[in-house]
């Protein structure tokens, strides 16, 4: 499957919404939340005034389609570990999902932040998420967790 991945562009941050919606991890056999979920203000903090200041996305495109975005910014989120790491957000829509291209999103991600100079990134995943081995294998190490998820940090 031929794809680009290239930042995105200021008007394409409404986009940012429907990724986020794609991030959240449905176990297998629950049923989708309402996209309204979305509206809450501890999944709000990944997109709300996006453009600031440590926030930094790159999307894939197919055919001049957006199929799937990694962005990251500096926020007091479930992955929060200091004000200087980002903390990271990766979504495709479902029918890319498998494909390598998260993995590429992802790598293009971390080598841009390698060259902004920043020391480390960080995210937060349930546990059950088939994503944490494509985390590990970017370099991403389990440095807390919970009942239900690991907070990770790569070492840029």
């Amino acid at each position: 499957m031929d794809y680009i991945i290239r930042e995105i562009r200021k008007n394409e941050y409404p986009i940012l919404s429907e990724f986020l919606y794609e991030a959240i991890f449905i176990p297998e056999g629950m049923d989708k939340p309402p996209k309204s979920i979305i509206k809450q203000p501890e999944l709000q903090v990944y997109i709300e005034d996006f453009g600031k200041e440590d926030d930094w996305c790159f999307v894939a495109e197919i055919k001049e389609k957006i199929v799937g975005a990694a962005w990251v910014r500096i926020m007091n989120d479930y992955g929060h570990i200091d004000d200087e790491t980002p903390s990271f957000a990766i979504s495709l829509y479902e029918e890319y999902r498998n494909l390598g291209i998260g993995t590429a999103l992802m790598g293009v991600m971390l080598q841009f932040l390698r060259e902004k100079g920043y020391k480390q990134a960080s995210l937060s995943v349930q546990k059950v998420n088939y994503a944490v081995r494509m985390y590990r294998k970017a370099g991403f190490e389990v440095i807390d967790e919970n009942e239900e998820e690991y907070i990770m940090v790569c070492r840029l």
